[in-house]
């Protein structure tokens, strides 16, 4: 018989508050026109994207996530102090060590809070949301603080083509939290590695030095759309299956925020009533990768479009090619 004493975490794990941040500088497609031969009605056709926000110098990849965690802490209603854990999700903090994460911590007065970063492309926020609700149930935390960052303005070719107009700049974050029923469902997640080459940095860091070109983001245009619509609304409906509900229960739609003719044939695929509202930050955010969720998520509640107590599907789709999808109760 084992001697190990068994954990004491709460019964359940619910997301208590919500914080976003947009870089200041808006960039319309104008600008993006610049350096492509296309046109703003391409730009919106392809995608769906109007504007994005790309960040100053000293809107660091820390410097976004602190002001984005100290709202979802205010929102929370709890002091930094108490915070036991900081899990950030990003590909644009350039520095492979000291993780980002400990920065973070430590500026916003957590103490001594485990701390670390992840890289899971755009399913970031669903990977660092699901590790955040096992914390809380094992009983090594009591609450988490997840963050999606991006700089990804540092990572665009602005002569490519078919991505100089899809990335942005942003941070969005949630407290996790102890919960007496459920409110953040099963995860169904995964990896296709046999399609890394869909989306992927141009070259290697260890090779930026001889190739004379800045290391950027590239992908398969097409192939990526196909497999985010068909591949992906099959995840979304398992997600569903997984937490016992249907599309009828669903009170709001936040899929990440890659283009809008994914999200609304994801919309059609899945046949979600009309009931539910959809989010469609990209208009105005652009991509932001782990970000997005979570701005999403801010945005929809911060207009009156989304209330506290609705019930959301969540899923992020991206490099790796990764993916993560859940049913969360909106705090």
């Amino acid at each position: 018989m084992s001697k190990i004493r068994p954990s004491k975490g709460a019964p359940y794990a619910r997301i208590m508050g919500v914080g976003g941040y947009r870089p200041v500088r808006v960039v319309p497609n104008e600008v993006i026109l610049e350096t492509i031969d296309s046109s703003d009605e391409w730009i919106r056709s392809r995608s769906g994207i109007a504007t994005r926000h790309w960040a100053s110098p000293e809107e660091t990849v820390a410097a976004m996530s602190i002001e984005a965690s100290g709202k979802a802490i205010a929102d929370a209603g709890i002091s930094a102090d108490q915070i036991g854990g900081v899990i950030v999700s990003t590909v644009s903090h350039f520095k492979q060590t000291p993780a980002v994460a400990t920065e973070i911590a430590d500026k916003l007065g957590t103490g001594k809070a485990a701390a670390f970063d992840i890289s899971a492309g755009c399913a970031g926020f669903g990977y660092g949301l699901t590790l955040a609700k096992g914390m809380i149930v094992e009983g090594s935390a009591k609450y988490v603080l997840v963050i999606g960052v991006e700089r990804l303005s540092d990572l665009t070719d602005l002569q490519d083509r078919a991505t100089a107009f899809l990335f942005g700049d942003g941070a969005g974050a949630v407290v996790v939290g102890p919960a007496d029923e459920p409110a953040i469902g099963p995860t169904v997640w995964g990896s296709e590695g046999d399609k890394s080459e869909t989306i992927k940095q141009t070259v290697p860091w260890t090779e930026y030095d001889s190739s004379g070109k800045f290391p950027a983001i590239t992908q398969e245009g097409q192939a990526v759309f196909r497999w985010a619509v068909f591949e992906m609304a099959k995840v979304a409906q398992q997600a569903l299956d997984a937490a016992g509900i249907s599309p009828d229960d669903l009170d709001v739609f936040i899929p990440h925020q890659a283009n809008m003719r994914i999200i609304d044939s994801m919309v059609k695929t899945l046949k979600l009533p009309d009931h539910v509202t959809v989010a469609r930050d990209v208009e105005t955010t652009g991509n932001t990768s782990a970000a997005s969720i979570p701005l999403a998520m801010e945005r929809l509640l911060a207009t009156g479009q989304a209330k506290s107590g609705d019930t959301a599907l969540v899923i992020g789709f991206g490099a790796g090619l990764v993916y993560a999808a859940t049913v969360v109760t909106l705090p």
